[in-house]
């Protein structure tokens, strides 16, 4: 089995090679990333027809997209992977990767599946339990719930969501890509994805805010934006793995 070398100290701006990087990458190879792109604003769209007066669920089940977007991508790191030798690949080869049926990405798809679906459900909960009134548009959800008279409803949501969401990506940042690159079992890529986050903590927390910061640019843009922003943060992602591991 490969011997995964963590990288230390980590420099704070690590994160924007990265993104120079998977840009690089849609633009020599746009193809599959731009299917991936538009796949996911399609989804979106649906979440959004399907719980169009029902913000409160809406607004969990857009956030959980963050927690289950990195297995949602898994083809382009193999995309990315290829770039390096400068053989460019197509949707064909992404999806002969998914039907493989990989025992331990199916697995870890899953495991995320629950957790977006958790929070989804803890989101709605909360919302429910903290507004005096039904939650059915931005407009109710800013005035109940951001603005609400105890100034701490807001925080609340904001404090749980990150709860779930910091160990979802402390287990994932790596441990995807290094699923698709080598054999190493399940609890080895999650472990060292761990062992990476307690080893760069800061350049590793920039990076998942500038996930989060461009996730929520794409929704801004009415889910348009997701069909170049899904792409890219799973390119760039990948040079993230290839920079913060190597195998000895």
């Amino acid at each position: 089995m490969s011997t995964v070398v963590i990288a230390e100290s980590l420099d704070f701006f690590a994160p924007l090679r990265w993104l120079r990087l998977g840009w690089q990458d849609l633009m020599r190879n746009p193809i599959p990333g731009l299917a991936h792109g538009v796949a996911c604003a399609l989804f979106g769209a649906f979440i959004f027809w399907l719980s169009k007066d029902k913000f409160w669920l809406l607004t969990g089940a857009f956030s959980g997209f963050l927690i289950v977007a990195p297995i949602l991508t898994t083809g382009l790191y193999q995309v990315s992977r290829n770039c390096t030798t400068g053989r460019c690949i197509g949707m064909t080869e992404v999806l002969d990767l998914w039907g493989s049926l990989d025992g331990r990405l199916v697995r870890f798809g899953l495991l995320l599946s629950w957790a977006g679906t958790g929070w989804v459900l803890t989101s709605a909960a909360f919302i429910t339990w903290v507004s005096p009134v039904p939650v059915t548009d931005p407009v109710s959800f800013v005035k109940h719930v951001v603005l609400a008279d105890s100034g701490m409803a807001f925080q609340g949501w904001l404090m749980l969501g990150g709860a779930l969401a910091a160990p979802v990506f402390a287990s994932s940042v790596v441990a995807i890509p290094m699923l698709v690159d080598t054999r190493a079992s399940l609890h080895e890529a999650v472990l060292t994805s761990w062992r990476l986050v307690g080893a760069n903590p800061i350049a590793l927390g920039f990076w998942a805010a500038i996930i989060m910061a461009l996730v929520g640019l794409a929704f801004a843009s009415m889910l348009v934006g997701l069909i170049v922003v899904v792409p890219w943060l799973a390119h760039s992602s990948w040079h993230a793995y290839v920079e913060l591991t190597h195998r000895a």
